[in-house]
């Protein structure tokens, strides 16, 4: 399933370069319109948290009330999102959608003449067999491979890679002789860690009275056995899906991380204009 979405991004990338002549541009282009197709699901997603946020009263009466009935509970819970018109599984879609990005963009950057430049296989197997000769070793992106060794001598296995000084298709910890290879990971770092931080913020301000009990007209804590356990579930997939990415981007072509870069800075943008937008609207 991956490789279908990694062939029909592909083509779209394929598109983009053909005309801007650059693989860096082409991701930076490819980045902002993907991010503009997906804005509308995307600002559905934030009215629904704001919406979440706003039931979070009723859910916890709810909560206090059927507390020694999980069935009951349950129920009435299921009751209260259909009133709502809301779905508890709102965000798994645009969580799917994301995994099917990560994936398909990085089959992408690793294998730029299969699915990008559509190089027939015959092509790219008999290059990979020269190179794995001249090298006496196998190379864990052996596409790449081809198109720095042989992108000079056949323009169907050639695509432009020089990105503002910088080669897209270097390896952090294979290349790490060049100092260059690491200010595109070191910058998705810092903007990945921007965006943590600003996503923290939001969700700590959307559920700062969601761990309260109303009691007799007044707020206690709730105890700690009634808090939702997806709410640490999510604060830890948060910060686990960061470190993956970074662990990957640094065996990964660069070209990878400009993509995630890019989002990143998309995002922070996105998070901020949404705010201002929704806030407006209500």
């Amino acid at each position: 399933m991956i490789s279908f979405f990694a062939n029909i991004f592909g083509y779209f990338l394929n598109f983009l370069y053909t005309y801007l002549g650059n693989f860096g541009l082409s991701i930076i282009v490819f980045s902002i319109i993907v991010k503009l197709l997906l804005l509308p699901m995307t600002i559905k997603q934030q009215k629904t948290m704001k919406k979440t946020a706003k039931i979070q009263e009723k859910l916890k009466e709810i909560q206090s009330k059927y507390k020694n009935n999980p069935e009951k509970l349950n129920q009435e819970t299921i009751e209260l999102y259909k009133r709502e018109n809301m779905s508890p599984f709102s965000g798994c879609l645009g969580a799917i959608i994301q995994i099917i990005l990560l994936f398909s963009v990085f089959f992408l950057v690793r294998s730029p003449l299969t699915y990008m430049k559509k190089v027939d296989s015959n092509i790219i197997e008999q290059y990979k067999i020269e190179i794995e000769e001249q090298n006496a070793s196998n190379t864990a992106y052996p596409e790449i491979s081809i198109i720095k060794q042989k992108g000079n001598e056949d323009e169907n296995v050639y695509i432009n890679m020089n990105f503002l000084g910088l080669d897209l298709s270097g390896v952090p910890l294979k290349d790490s002789s060049d100092i260059k290879v690491f200010i595109i990971p070191i910058l998705y770092v810092i903007t990945t860690f921007i965006s943590i931080k600003i996503n923290s913020a939001v969700d700590n301000k959307n559920k700062k009275n969601e761990n309260k009990l109303i009691t007799d007209g007044k707020e206690e804590a709730k105890p700690e056995e009634e808090i939702n356990p997806m709410e640490q579930a999510n604060k830890n997939m948060m910060y686990m899906m960061p470190i993956m990415s970074i662990s990957i981007a640094l065996v990964a072509p660069l070209g990878l991380a400009l993509y995630w870069l890019v989002n990143n800075i998309l995002m922070i943008i996105e998070r901020f204009a949404l705010k201002k937008i929704i806030k407006e609207e209500e």
